[in-house]
């Protein structure tokens, strides 16, 4: 064979591998030397809020520690331990005939004194009549006068005294201060108690529950010093459960910063009449940083930095790539709210790279959802190609 003939094919087979590149670069996913292809999604516009999410322990808003108020012995124990009750309820019965005793005592010395009271009475008004003919004395006046008052100071300290006997008798009768959820009976019958020196159930209030977490110092400047009205609706999740399905309000924020932790303590209150909340329990609560309000919305992929300033890159006229300073704020659902950008601009989400300030690209514009967020373009081959032609000799057929 000679050389020419060998030469034929060679140049045959490179025209082909040349056609072969030209047709991939200027097929449909190539551009053939034109502009780069980028993706666009258009700014949106939407109703925003602005949320942080803290830790924070559940609390109930009454614990009390139940204490005898009289010291005896311990009767009963008359409510079951964990026991949902009222206030008022009887919870321990201590030993109270000592204090009927009182009572009775008491009463007989308010009797004494009132007799008391009443013969003074009687011997001051006979001897004031007798003055006027000098029967008695000034002194022996004086004398009936003091006897009086002592009687009358002897009769109030007789019925302070029952009182104090009353008060005793009631408070043999332990009731529930608050109502609520009792704890274990720290104490059984037959037990000798004193006046508060121990602990004989405790008991914690049920109908709401407090969430107690820190916010750090910049948060809580940011919330003081924001332009936008804060909201006060807090919702809290625990740790078994998905996102935060429980809504709440911010109640209180104290007075003054932590200054070993920098940070400062806030509380919001949940209903919890239903008993679902336990006081211990850890909670998830994202506090609603701001009162919605209407705010520009582009995905945060976009957002780039240049030098200090933040950027994102826009599609303007004649397909042009156009640097605009934003200034970024909240994160919600993967949309960052920006200043600077008007809604229906067109904002490069993809192929950032390929995308030069003042050089055109080829701009392909993605759909978004009702969030703003793009939707990604489905694959060529899922894109529902109509089928290809019948040949003709099966048409013929």
């Amino acid at each position: 064979m000679t050389k020419n003939s060998l030469a034929l094919p060679l140049t045959s087979l490179l025209a082909v591998l040349l056609a072969a590149c030209g047709q991939q670069q200027g097929g449909p996913g190539g551009h053939a030397g034109g502009p780069p292809p980028v993706s666009v999604a258009p700014a949106t516009q939407r109703e925003v809020q602005e949320f942080d999410e803290f830790t924070a322990r559940l609390e109930a808003p009454d614990t009390v520690d139940v204490r005898a108020r009289v010291a005896g012995t311990v009767e009963a124990v008359r409510f079951k331990e964990g026991q949902l009750v009222k206030k008022g309820d009887p919870l321990f019965s201590i030993d109270a005939r000592a204090f009927k005793a009182d009572v009775a005592r008491a009463e007989a010395q308010i009797a004494a004194a009132k007799t008391q009271a009443e013969l003074a009475r009687a011997d001051l008004a006979r001897s004031e009549k007798l003055v006027a003919v000098n029967a008695v004395s000034q002194q022996e006046i004086d004398q009936l006068r003091a006897a009086l008052r002592s009687a009358e100071a002897n009769q109030k300290s007789a019925e302070a005294a029952l009182v104090q006997a009353k008060l005793n008798v009631e408070y043999a009768n332990v009731t529930a201060p608050v109502s609520g959820r009792t704890s274990r009976a720290n104490v059984t019958p037959g037990n000798l108690v004193g006046v508060g020196d121990a602990v004989l159930t405790t008991l914690v209030s049920n109908d709401k529950v407090y969430a107690y977490f820190d916010a750090s110092e910049a948060t809580f400047l940011k919330y003081m010093h924001s332009a936008k009205p804060v909201s006060t609706v807090v919702q809290m999740g625990l740790s078994n459960e998905q996102g935060f399905p429980h809504t709440g309000k911010l109640d209180f924020v104290d007075n003054r910063l932590n200054p070993a932790t920098a940070s400062i303590r806030a509380r919001a209150v949940f209903d919890n009449k239903g008993g679902q909340f336990t006081p211990g329990l850890y909670a998830r609560v994202k506090l609603g940083g701001s009162a919605t309000y209407q705010g520009v919305v582009v995905p945060d992929r976009a957002i780039t930095t240049d030098q200090t300033h933040k950027i994102i890159l826009i599609v303007g006229p004649n397909n042009i790539v156009q640097p605009r300073p934003v200034t970024p704020g909240a994160l919600i659902d993967g949309m960052r709210v920006v200043e600077g950008v008007k809604p229906g601009e067109l904002v490069i989400v993809d192929g950032l790279l390929r995308a030069f300030p003042g050089a055109p690209v080829t701009p392909q514009v993605l759909k978004v959802d009702d969030k703003g967020m793009p939707i990604p373009a489905a694959p060529a081959g899922q894109q529902g190609a109509a089928p290809a032609p019948a040949p003709a000799s099966a048409a013929s057929k």
